[in-house]
Parts: structure tokens; sequence; C-alpha cells
């Protein structure tokens, strides 16, 4: 398997972060540090690690808080919990949050690379196993821009985020207030007539680059999903 995946580590202790990430640099991981736990989502929003590492007791949002986010806006994303509470090991790996694994402090810098390494292959061997339908679009994150058959599809800001959210859950029907959650993260106050008329113009943009597929559905009284067997 190779070693060079995006990892996360959310830790507020320093000393513990790096260590962590020197030791997972060295295995040929790619590593991002983040202290505070209200910057994990806004930073989701523009990145897609493989796993993260998620310490339990942080300031601003809690790990626990944290974990159920990520796995309801980004269920492929692996997670393991860092925690110095043994008592919370069942909580943490249970269907309440949905953890990968846990690892108890103190820990080995040895441990933590033979957990991630592990938790990757469990990941990956359950994609292939059931690989999904090849998307006809493309994203590319840096640049904020959506392809389709290599031609830029034009989005605004606005309309690259929501199709970004649909994308990294293929097949899941997303609210209206979902959605919103996820275009304007600074709480403005917006109707879901506006996130119909960004779907609108979102199809209508796809539509002119792939005029035979239907990739972004609409679920009668529900909201809308990606389905890229379109």
């Amino acid at each position: 398997m190779s070693n060079d995946a995006s990892l996360l580590i959310v830790e507020d202790e320093p000393k513990i972060a790096r260590l962590m990430a020197d030791y997972l640099q060295t295995h040929g991981f790619t590593v991002t540090t983040l202290e505070d736990g209200e910057a994990v989502m806004p930073w989701l929003e523009q990145q897609a690690p493989a796993l993260i590492l998620l310490d339990l007791m942080l300031p601003g949002v809690d790990g626990l808080t944290l974990c159920r986010e990520i796995r309801q806006h980004y269920p492929a994303i692996a997670i393991i919990m860092v925690t110095a509470k043994v008592e919370e090991v069942d909580r943490l790996l249970g269907l309440e949050l949905g953890a990968d694994d846990y690892i108890c402090k103190p820990f080995s810098p040895r441990e933590v690379v033979a957990r991630v390494k592990a938790v990757l292959r469990r990941s990956q061997a359950t994609d292939t196993a059931a690989q999904p339908p090849a998307s006809p679009v493309t994203l590319n994150e840096d640049g904020w821009q959506a392809l389709a058959n290599g031609q830029d599809i034009g989005l605004t800001a606005v309309e690259f985020q929501l199709l970004r959210v649909m994308m990294h859950a293929p097949g899941r029907i997303f609210s209206r207030e979902q959605l919103m959650d996820h275009m304007y993260r600074d709480n403005r106050i917006v109707s879901e007539r506006t996130v119909d008329s960004h779907v609108k113009k979102l199809r209508k943009k796809i539509a002119d680059v792939l005029p035979e597929q239907d990739i972004i559905r609409s679920v009668y009284g529900v909201g809308y999903k990606y389905e890229p067997e379109g």
C-alpha cells in the first residue's frame, strides 16, 4: 500500500501533534495539523484527507461533536479518535459515533503509524469491493473548477461548493437546509428558493456540457442528490 495519503491531525497539544506529524511524514504521509476544533469543518470544505486523527478534548468544538459532523457530511473519510479517556472507547467505536479506530494516550509513534495503515487498508478494501459508478464530472478543488470531458463547466463559488458537497456523498439526499449550511458558513438567512435557484443554474451549466446526463436529481419534498449513473 502506498503511504502518500493525505492525513489531518486535530490535536491541541503542539508537542503531541508535532510528534505524530513528524513520524507519519517520515513514513511518506502528507500531514496537516489543526489545533482548534472550530477550524476543522471549514478546512474540510477545501480539502479531502483520507484519514483524520481526531483528539477527543479540543477547544472550540470537541472531538465527539466533530466526529458526528464529519460522519454526516464526509462519510468516506476515515477517523481515528485519540483519547486519554479509556472509558470512552466503546462509545467512540459504537454506532453513536462510528469512529474507525482509537488510540489511547500515552501512545508510541510506531503504534500511530500502524493504526493509520490498518485503517487505510480497510477503507481501500471496502472501496475496491464496492466501486461507485465513474463520475462524468471531476473536481479541481485547488482551482475551484468542475470539469466535464476536460472542459471547465464555469461554476460560481457557491455552485462549486454545492456540487462538491453532493459529489462527496453520491446517492445521498441532501435537504435544502443541509445544503444551505454548507453553502453559507456565516449563518446568513436565505430562503429555500435561493437553494433551488442555485441548483437550477448548476444543472443548466452541467447540461450544456453533458446534455445526455442528469446527474443532479431532485427528490420531491426532500431535496437533491448527486447520482453519477445519471
